[in-house]
């Protein structure tokens, strides 16, 4: 089998039979499985080579087991670092609780979806959940809105991950799924956040392909600096760069 189905009464029904405990929300552990921890070690040992089990969402309260190509998406470490004068608020910097809140506050304040992007973004709404029709309930990390120099309208979703964890898939899928139901008018642009361990910004532009796997559309890493910190020799590279690429 590929694809096994359950539904969120089973796994509580099924952990009663078994004498298992479940904290008081039972999809904190199919979030944890789905983005956060690696599935136990009986179920990793049913994988084929070069195929992985990831937990898809399949309506509400419904959710598949669902074996697919191994796909990771990771900050490529022979990439160029991009330097961009830090204008991340110092009382920020201080007071941020979380990785993700961090990286995506730093995100928003220097502007680096549209950096990125190359167009005007606006930040429409934080940790967005709703409800998608072939997914169930989903969450996502931020939403923005956004319009290029020709008046065309963008929904950037964008998903961040700090610390080990690791950009899912599986989010990126549902992010896109999500914007094309509920902005069908709006052109999706999908993106995904993660601090490297030298505190660098990869982000990634995502998209899906005509066999539904999660593609790298550009990857850009940018390092956060003093103003001091950029260089009149690192203007002058950036300047050739943009030169060629025009």
């Amino acid at each position: 089998m590929t694809v096994i189905p359950f539904t969120r009464v089973e796994l509580i029904s099924t952990a009663e039979k078994l004498g298992i405990v479940l904290p008081k929300n039972p999809g904190d552990i199919l979030y944890s499985f789905r983005y956060r921890n690696p599935l136990p070690e009986k179920v990793l040992k049913t994988q084929p080579v070069g195929m992985e089990w990831v937990i898809e969402g399949a309506g509400r309260a419904l959710y598949e087991f669902r074996l697919v190509p191994v796909n990771r998406i990771s900050p490529n470490p022979n990439l160029v670092t991009i330097k961009i004068p830090d204008a991340t608020p110092e009382i920020i910097s201080a007071n941020a609780l979380s990785d993700e809140q961090a990286l995506l506050a730093r995100v928003r304040y220097n502007r680096l979806i549209d950096i990125f992007l190359g167009i005007t973004a606006y930040s429409l709404q934080n940790h967005l959940r709703t409800t998608v029709k072939s997914l169930g309930q989903i969450e996502i990390d931020e939403v923005y809105v956004g319009v290029d120099r020709y008046g065309c309208q963008y929904i950037i979703p964008v998903q961040a991950k700090g610390g080990s964890d690791q950009l899912s898939t599986v989010q990126a899928k549902q992010d896109i799924a999500c914007c094309g139901e509920k902005f069908p008018n709006l052109i999706c642009r999908a993106i995904s956040a993660q601090f490297m361990d030298d505190s660098k910004i990869a982000i990634f532009e995502l998209c899906l392909d005509e066999d539904g796997l999660v593609k790298t559309v550009e990857e850009r890493h940018y390092q956060l600096v003093p103003a001091d910190g950029i260089h009149a020799s690192d203007l002058e590279t950036y300047r050739g760069r943009a030169q060629k690429s025009s």
